[in-house]
């Protein structure tokens, strides 16, 4: 299965630099053991946090004086592999391309095989926290992601 945002699937992976571990929990598996379908949306929080704290945007937007925030304007998840109770997972995050107030963020999820068992993407609107409006990126603020 080939999802639409990936040209090339072994271009694609190689450009990923950034990865958290996840063990799965057993709260968040079925009657079978197998991972929730809805979980890996959570995982994608989860890292898409991490990075941005370690490419330094987090810091900006929560700050108590800031004037932007970032907000999730869609959301998917691709299956490729059944994910079981206490498997050991890196969800991997990287930008992918840019709007004006948006970015494009992309996610592969990789078992202790190193077999990819889901990827995804979703797209992030920088937005002014008092009004609700889309902000453009700065370049210093673009310059993060590279």
């Amino acid at each position: 299965m080939k999802a639409k945002y990936i040209e090339d699937f072994k271009v694609w992976e190689q450009e990923f630099k950034f990865s958290i571990p996840i063990t799965v929990r057993f709260s968040e598996t079925d009657m079978f053991g197998h991972l929730n379908n809805t979980v890996p949306f959570v995982y994608f929080e989860h890292a898409r946090i991490a990075y941005l704290k370690e490419i330094g945007l987090m810091g900006d937007w929560m700050a108590q004086n800031g004037n932007n925030i970032p907000v999730v304007a869609d959301l998917q998840c691709d299956y490729m592999k059944q994910v079981f109770f206490d498997e050991e997972l890196n969800v991997y995050v990287k930008a992918s391309s840019f709007g004006t107030s948006s970015v494009d963020i992309h996610y592969m999820g990789k078992n202790e095989k190193g077999d990819v068992v889901f990827t995804g993407r979703s797209a992030i609107v920088q937005i002014e926290k008092k009004t609700g409006k889309s902000i453009p990126w700065t370049d210093k603020e673009k310059s993060y992601f590279n």
